[in-house]
């Protein structure tokens, strides 16, 4: 078997960019796509300053977050270890972006010269590969390179025409590649040989990208963790960057997806007690609808959206696109006969859908305020909060106070406890510091504000003056805070995963120290 690695070495790297100039004219990458990169490592302070060049780019690690997320199965693993992606079946959902902790994916959608729209050079008319406008695109490895070079009997890493074009070009020798089943292999004797770490490795991708660092180790410094540091200076490319592919329609999907399902869940729990207002059912519906309609207008290749249903064995994406397909079956069914039956059904797939959207922006590996394990019941509660309280808005005149006060009550009690359980862990496991920032300028999930909405909501189980305005109140309430946290969540803090280095190399007589976490912090 073979599964193919690559190593940079931090001592030879010099910072020259030969190789991402290299992978931009092997593959004819547009303007600001940088399938291979070298980043800038500078920390310390005069004159214990330490510096190191670090080659960046897919990771083709051996469990790709960016392929179990992908539902349609066009982004894809060899056996020889080489991610890849299908161009002709990506539908440009970006998912595999938000989903990969290296940010080493890119989607471009419309023309982006260099010199501006309508004038473009020669060499990018004639280069622009259209397959790829649209979708996610990423390094290759350039594995037409090695599968051409090993039908002439070459071996990658070791002969040019076989390598890919990065390693290829690199003048220091600082990047090399091998197999890493062969344990003759080029990569395979450095690893045995030298010091070494891979970027991120507490994710669990298992990253086949490897870094070197020689010189003597501090021991006082060796245990130590590369330092968090919230605002470093001169790092601005290397920190968490909010992510911009999936924006307000985005949000709007996740908003109106939640109370569209939690909407059924509340009209068919109060036709318990009650006549069910099967006019409220179609509302559902439409918010989910709507909200699936954004979608569509945000993805690349909109026309492909049939391609969702193609990867259910791992893509919550996927599960979730077959959840809302019944959900608009049995309503629409429900609605027509009044059948009880077929609305709890209805309301079941719909719950099933709002879980798949919690577990979605769990599985996005890239984005930290996403994958922390309490989104799940933070976004799964703030759903049923906003199809309670926009049932409690709906209903005032109806005299249903009795059955949504008390439910209502306690769903915002337990989305309190869900927001203080997701915000304590985050703040413990770390997240970067502009996601802590947008999250704490908009606090509708505190304890305050959704306090004063319980008390509402309670004040309108009573019967007392203003009891329907208070239980309608709060029913607002719990809608809009909902809305404003998930557009928060979505659009502003949303920071990625960012760059960091494990080990500063050591440069003349100086030692190996801690690398840096650039942009993170704990609260």
């Amino acid at each position: 078997m073979t599964r193919w690695a690559i190593i940079a070495d931090l001592n030879r790297c010099v910072g020259c960019q030969t190789c991402t100039a290299s992978c931009k004219h092997t593959n004819a990458t547009g303007p600001w796509v940088q399938w291979r990169k070298v980043l800038d490592f500078e920390v310390g302070e005069f004159p214990d300053v330490s510096r190191a060049f670090v080659p960046v780019g897919c990771m083709h690690c051996e469990t790709p977050s960016c392929m179990e997320v992908c539902p349609t199965t066009a982004t894809r693993k060899r056996d020889d270890g080489i991610v890849t992606i299908d161009y002709d079946i990506c539908i440009g959902c970006t998912y595999c972006i938000q989903s990969c902790p290296y940010q080493a994916r890119f989607k471009v959608d419309n023309e982006n010269e260099v010199y501006g729209h309508g004038k473009q050079m020669g060499h990018e008319l004639k280069r622009e590969d259209w397959s790829r406008r649209g979708v996610a695109q990423k390094c290759t490895l350039c594995s037409d390179r090695i599968d051409d070079g090993l039908a002439q009997g070459l071996t990658p890493g070791i002969h040019e025409a076989a390598t890919p074009a990065c390693i290829a070009s690199c003048i220091s020798g600082a990047l090399q590649m091998g197999d890493l089943d062969d344990p003759q292999s080029n990569v395979s004797r450095l690893l045995g040989e030298r010091r070494h770490f891979r970027m991120h490795e507490e994710l669990g991708n298992g990253p086949a990208f490897y870094y070197l660092y020689d010189g003597d180790i501090d021991d006082k410094a060796a245990a130590e963790r590369p330092p968090m540091v919230a605002d470093p200076v001169g790092m601005n490319a290397i920190s968490p960057q909010l992510q911009t592919h999936w924006d307000w329609r985005a949000a709007g999907n996740f908003s109106f997806g939640g109370t569209g399902t939690g909407l059924m869940a509340a009209t068919m729990l109060a036709g318990i007690f009650a006549p069910v207002f099967w006019n409220v059912m179609l509302l559902a519906m439409a918010f989910v609808g709507a909200g699936l309609f954004l979608v569509w207008l945000e993805i690349g290749r909109p026309l492909r959206f049939l391609n969702v249903y193609l990867n259910p064995a791992t893509s919550w994406m996927a599960r979730e696109a077959y959840a809302v397909m019944p959900f608009f079956v049995l309503g629409a069914a429900a609605w027509l006969l009044g059948a009880q039956v077929l609305g709890w059904a209805a309301a079941l797939f719909g719950l099933g859908f709002l879980y798949a959207q919690a577990r979605v922006l769990r599985a996005a590996k890239a984005i930290p305020v996403w994958r922390q394990e309490g989104i799940v019941a933070l976004i799964f509660s703030t759903g049923l909060c906003e199809g309670v309280g926009l049932l409690a808005l709906l209903s005032l005149s109806q005299g249903q106070n009795t059955v949504l006060a008390p439910a209502l009550a306690i769903l915002l009690l337990v989305r309190v406890f869900a927001w203080k359980s997701y915000r304590t862990a985050l703040g413990k496991e770390g997240a970067p510091a502009k996601s802590f920032a947008a999250l704490d300028a908009w606090p509708v999930l505190s304890p305050g504000v959704q306090g004063v909405l319980i008390a509402l909501a309670i004040y309108g189980l009573t019967n007392l003056p203003g009891y329907g305005i208070a239980l309608g109140l709060a029913g607002l309430g719990a809608l809009l805070s909902g809305w404003i946290f998930k557009f928060t969540l979505i659009t502003r803090a949303a920071y990625n995963q960012g760059y960091a280095i494990n080990k500063m190399p050591a440069r003349g007589a100086g030692k190996s120290t801690p690398g840096i976490q650039p942009g993170w912090t704990k609260t």
